[in-house]
């Protein structure tokens, strides 16, 4: 188990639910999925019956969809079982008084609860307009701890400053992180994450499929869904990435996804997980127990390398 702030006890890999959903920013639309709360309730028990109880969504995803799904589960289990991440997202504010309060409020709602044990400001947008903007919830108690996605390390420091004066710290910092995209670790953001106790949440770890394993040349992303627009082109270039991965899968007992998922573990970081099949949690669980050697994390990093692919997200800040 990782700690947040020596306090709460976290699983070692988030679950996450920005495919859950359809509509505006939903999986539909991203992934190509079409998914509800029928066919998403087995993923959810097995998360839960794995140990894998931290849950990540955010009012953006689906517009709600994604948190209604997910707080429709909730309402079945002790409240304590359970770790809620979700998030404020400044491009979608209302101009109401209170932009943040209004939407944090909207996302409590729909998860059933009257508190979220992380709250995210999910892009850095303006720091010194929005980081304040949380004190106050969390000196209420709907916040339990603070977490900041999509900053670089300035934003981070200037963030943590306003904190600060209020008696407060940032918790966690949740950045893309993969393979293909090591941005935060070369601009020393999970460095300054391991010296401050800040937990470091790695997303898109498998690229949104592209590194699961499932994909490849001859076997595209779903046509249609903006995943396949941005890495159906770039299939070539991995073939050899994945080649090996799969020969260390294999020498290892481990998926091409497991192996991914594991690498990011080594790197000392919480990989978040998309995840719509309960097959996808029990992999997800079994790459906890997997160790990697420094050779095969190496030689990865290399060939990774060697692709290069950039795959910074349109909505991402550059971290370098």
């Amino acid at each position: 188990m990782v700690k947040l702030d020596n306090e709460l006890s976290i699983p070692p890999i988030a679950l996450g639910t920005w495919s859950w959903g359809s509509g505006n920013n939903g999986g539909d639309q991203i992934f190509g999925n079409h998914l509800n709360k029928d066919n998403l309730k087995s993923v959810f028990e097995a998360g839960m019956k794995n140990g894998l109880n931290l849950w990540d969504t955010a009012a953006v995803y689906a517009m709600g969809d994604s948190e209604t799904i997910l707080g429709s589960y909730l309402q079945n289990v002790d409240r304590q079982d359970v770790i809620l991440s979700t998030k404020f997202t400044p491009r979608i504010a209302q101009d109401v008084e209170h932009p943040m309060e209004t939407m944090l409020d909207g996302s409590l709602k729909r998860l059933h609860t009257d508190y979220t044990d992380i709250y995210w400001i999910h892009n850095s947008a303006d720091v010194k307009k929005w980081t304040p903007q949380l004190i106050p919830l969390v000196k209420s108690g709907k916040i339990k701890h603070i977490g900041l996605s999509n900053h670089n390390l300035d934003d981070l420091k200037l963030a943590a400053n306003i904190l600060a004066d209020a008696g407060l710290k940032i918790s966690a910092v949740q950045n893309h992180y993969s393979l293909l995209y090591r941005a935060s670790e070369q601009a020393g953001i999970i460095d300054y994450c391991k010296k401050n106790n800040i937990v470091f949440f790695s997303y898109m770890v498998l690229e949104q499929g592209a590194l699961s394993g499932k994909y490849d040349v001859d076997h595209p992303l779903p046509e249609g869904s903006r995943r396949a627009k941005e890495y159906n082109p770039v299939l070539p270039k991995l073939e050899k990435l994945l080649t090996t991965m799969k020969e260390i899968g294999k020498s290892n007992n481990l998926s091409v996804a497991q192996v991914a998922t594991a690498w990011a573990i080594a790197k000392g970081t919480v990989p978040i997980l998309g995840v719509t099949k309960a097959k996808h949690v029990e992999d997800a669980a079994g790459s906890t127990k997997a160790t990697l050697s420094e050779e095969e994390m190496l030689l990865m990093e290399k060939l990774a390398y060697e692709t290069n692919i950039d795959t910074r997200g349109v909505w991402e800040k550059p971290m370098l």
